[in-house]
């Protein structure tokens, strides 16, 4: 068993590299942000969408554009809008007067990786559309079924300020997103750097450095990144505590939450940590792997009760006390 777990970790170390030139590439326009550049690699590796919450001004649409930009894919900003309809966002079917038939216009929803800014700003319905795009990676106009491309990836923004003429996401909808990341401002030296950067005279250009064909290889490695079943077992424990604080001898926590994390809590747990492995040029995932990435899969999974919202309990301290006070493996 070691000597198969040599090996794989000798396969992720080469199959890893082009990670640190492509995070290189985008160090050239993205000052800090180290945290955020690095879950949208993991959400990349993994096949997952992203929940990006901060407020405006914190690069997070010129990180997704220089991302794509940095990997050759079509990369498509939508502002979400009250007055947003489904076909604004998906497409539609076009008349044609001169022979009589129907002709699909596809929708902006037809890239690799699409921000969806201010999300919450929609009705149901975009929603809804946005959803089945999200889940089935495909999309329907009329009576037609599409298939996205691959690498298909959705980065949705909300603004945690202003919560005026917003939409609250379906849960259904936000367990979707395999992780919601908080980003933070920046440092006083990343701060300066970012302000001599941004008014001087010439910005550097981005350079394409790997293929959407090669992310896509880079996925399938990312799941070869060996996990230990104590471990499985450590992931299913942080879950079901979620469900069952008592159980697991949380008993301040019983009356904080209404619903505890659902099965893809786990599953997106897994791949997430085997995707931070991979950013570590590892090929073996460690317990420190699901508790670095533990809060951005589980903070929007958990609901807190009238009584959590009383003492000012927030989802993020529930997940905290758990990653804290488990058993690690």
């Amino acid at each position: 068993m070691n000597r198969d777990i040599q090996a794989i970790n000798a396969k992720i170390e080469k199959e890893s590299k082009f990670l640190d030139v492509l995070t290189d590439e985008i160090a050239k326009i993205i000052v800090g942000q180290k945290y955020m550049v690095e879950r949208l690699l993991i959400g990349l590796l993994s096949n997952g969408h992203i929940l990006l919450e901060g407020v405006p001004g914190l690069a997070k649409t010129l990180v997704v554009n220089t991302l794509s930009k940095a990997v050759q894919t079509k990369f498509q900003r939508i502002q979400f809008t009250p007055d947003l309809l489904p076909a604004d966002l998906v497409g539609t079917l076009i008349y044609n007067q001169n022979d009589g038939t129907f002709h699909t216009k596809k929708g902006p929803i037809f890239s690799n990786l699409v921000l969806a800014d201010e999300i919450n700003r929609s009705p149901a319905k975009v929603q809804s559309a946005l959803l089945e795009a999200m889940q089935e990676r495909q999309v329907t106009i009329g009576e037609e079924t599409f298939p996205l491309e691959e690498p298909f990836l959705v980065l949705a923004t909300q603004n945690p300020i202003e919560q005026e003429g917003t939409y609250p996401l379906p849960e259904a909808q936000v367990d979707r997103f395999m992780l919601k990341v908080i980003i933070g401002y920046p440092d006083k030296d990343e701060e300066l750097e970012i302000m001599r950067r941004m008014s001087g005279n010439t910005l550097p250009e981005v350079k394409p450095v790997i293929t959407p064909q090669e992310i896509v290889k880079a996925r399938s490695v990312v799941r070869e990144v060996y996990i230990d079943e104590k471990i499985d077992r450590y992931i299913v424990d942080i879950v079901f505590a979620t469900r069952n604080p008592v159980e697991y001898g949380f008993d301040d926590l019983k009356d904080l939450i209404q619903y505890g994390a659902s099965p893809r809590a786990s599953i997106y747990l897994r791949l997430a940590a085997k995707a931070h492995a991979f950013l570590r040029h590892r090929g073996y995932v460690t317990p420190e792997d699901v508790r670095a990435i533990g809060q951005d899969v589980l903070r929007h999974r958990i609901i807190v009760t009238y009584e959590a919202e009383a003492e000012e309990v927030i989802s993020e301290d529930i997940v905290r006390k758990i990653l804290n006070r488990i058993e690690v493996p």
